[in-house]
């Protein structure tokens, strides 16, 4: 019925990258996830911290993923629609941080804050 593309830890992920790259210590291309999310949280924590909180990320993540993934045809999609008028049946959700956690969903502009994350 409706083509959905999310993945709001591999966004999570390419936006730590590109942190690290700003910043002037780029991470090397070979890092895998896991240790990508540990180094991000090892900038303000202790390793055996930053490795349960990158792991309890992670599951927040894919939790509110799933969530979205779940509520399409009885929440999501109404909402999109009265708020933003999109018509469409392709969705693409992004998590992206301007000012803040937010999922955007790209081709209607929808945007779901997370607040403080």
């Amino acid at each position: 019925m409706y083509d959905i593309t999310i993945d709001l830890y591999r966004d999570w992920i390419q936006t730590v990258r590109e942190v690290f790259r700003g910043s002037g210590h780029p991470l090397p291309e070979e890092l895998g996830d896991d240790d990508i999310a540990k180094a991000y949280y090892m900038q303000t924590l202790a390793e055996d911290d930053a490795v349960l909180q990158s792991a309890a990320n992670e599951q927040r993540l894919f939790t509110m993923q799933q969530t979205i993934l779940d509520n399409m045809d009885a929440v999501i999609v109404p909402d999109i629609r009265k708020r933003t008028g999109y018509e469409g049946s392709v969705f693409r959700f992004k998590w992206v941080y301007q000012g803040g956690e937010h999922i955007v969903e790209e081709l209607s502009q929808y945007r779901i804050p997370l607040g403080e994350g």
